[in-house]
């Protein structure tokens, strides 16, 4: 079989892109949440003030229904009754508003959260376009939507038949029964009724709320190279990195080399390792390590050292012992001093020889390597 095409959005989506897709208003968002919310508050809100909500309610109607002829034949005064009788009639019915006003806030923030993008409300002329939208319209979203409604109204309608069937009794008993004793038994049923549908509604939600989520992760899957191209963004282009490091790099061993002819000594392997040494009595408590190297820049080390007349000392086991345990611009570790000591006063004799004549110096016997700080497979 085939490799799979990296078009194919196989990937999961990264958090960099459901970040960007939250940015452009691209959030799970379920209407059938929202609506059961709703519902369910305003269901709520009237069972826990129905009691307040009917007292208020009914002493706005009777003083609406009163009759009195100064009001009647004054424009005015029914105009200002009419205010009067409207303001009643909100601040009853505030409550359940205010509870409804809040779930309408509250809800869709549970699944999506807290999102204001401007990215979403910007205008977009894309969307005017008739072949974008008979493409929608006849779209995979479009024939779910189409079955959730369908389904939803099966579903809400058969609660409905069977919640008014069930009471089919109790409603005929109405006919029988005085107005005053009437109404509270008609509330009880719609109340009973509206609490039947809006339980099925939650049943709708509790479908709609992780197909939506489904629905948004599987809009934003990405290709293999969706992945490698946002790697590539956020991590920079591999071969870029590796290009600006090959710089820092030639320019960290330019600035290094620069230093080699200002070394007292430098000790070699005396070809696969080069590591320059520098005293100075009054700026360093020990030497230090200026530059160092294997192969091709320890040749380089070696070569600087000799066009400078610095001097180039073999002692294999001393100079890769440096090279593994001394970093550049460190000065050498503590055991080391004694065998490094030796070769420094060897160097600075050499030098005076060389200037003055005399009896040549012996070269210093091999340093002594404590086992702490010996190369691996070298010995001391």
């Amino acid at each position: 079989m085939a490799d799979e095409s990296d078009l194919e959005k196989t990937e999961q989506p990264s958090a960099r892109r459901l970040e960007k897709a939250r940015e452009e208003g691209q959030v799970a968002r379920s209407r059938e949440w929202v609506t059961f919310a709703l519902l369910a508050a305003a269901l709520g809100g009237l069972q826990l003030t129905g009691g307040v909500l009917e007292s208020r309610l009914g002493a706005t109607l009777r003083h609406g229904l009163a009759f009195e002829r100064n009001v009647a034949f004054d424009p005015a005064s029914m105009l200002a009754l009419a205010r009067a009788q409207a303001f009643d009639g909100l601040i009853a019915v505030a409550p359940v508003l205010a509870v409804m006003a809040a779930v309408a806030l509250l809800a869709p923030m549970m699944l999506g959260g807290l999102l204001f993008s401007p990215q979403s409300i910007a205008p977009d002329f894309k969307k005017l376009d008739p072949m974008a939208g008979l493409g929608r319209m006849f779209s995979g979203q479009a024939l779910a939507e189409l079955l959730k409604t369908i389904a939803k109204s099966l579903l809400i309608g058969g609660v409905g038949y069977l919640a008014i069937r069930d009471n089919l009794g109790a409603m005929a008993d109405l006919m029988t029964q005085p107005p005053r004793a009437a109404i509270p038994h008609v509330l009880a049923l719609v109340m009973r009724c509206c609490t039947l549908i809006v339980g099925s509604l939650l049943l709708v939600a509790l479908v709609d709320v992780p197909y939506q989520l489904w629905s948004l992760y599987r809009k934003l899957r990405m290709s293999r190279e969706d992945v490698r191209q946002e790697h590539k963004e956020s991590e920079g282009d591999p071969q870029l990195k590796a290009r600006i490091r090959r710089q820092q790099q030639a320019l960290a061993r330019r600035r290094m080399m620069a230093q080699v002819p200002k070394a007292d000594l430098v000790l070699t392997n005396p070809t696969h390792f080069a590591v320059a040494l520098r005293y100075d009595d009054g700026a360093m408590s020990a030497p230090r390590v200026v530059a160092k190297g294997t192969e091709l820049v320890a040749q380089r080390i070696r070569e600087i050292a000799r066009e400078h007349r610095v001097e180039v000392v073999e002692s294999p086991a001393l100079a890769r012992s440096l090279y593994k345990h001394t970093d550049l611009n460190q000065e050498i570790p503590a055991g080391l001093y004694t065998a490094v000591a030796e070769l420094l006063a060897w160097v600075y004799r050499l030098r005076r020889w060389r200037a003055d004549g005399g009896l040549e110096p012996a070269a210093p016997a091999a340093p002594v390597i404590p086992p702490a700080l010996q190369y691996p497979g070298v010995p001391a």
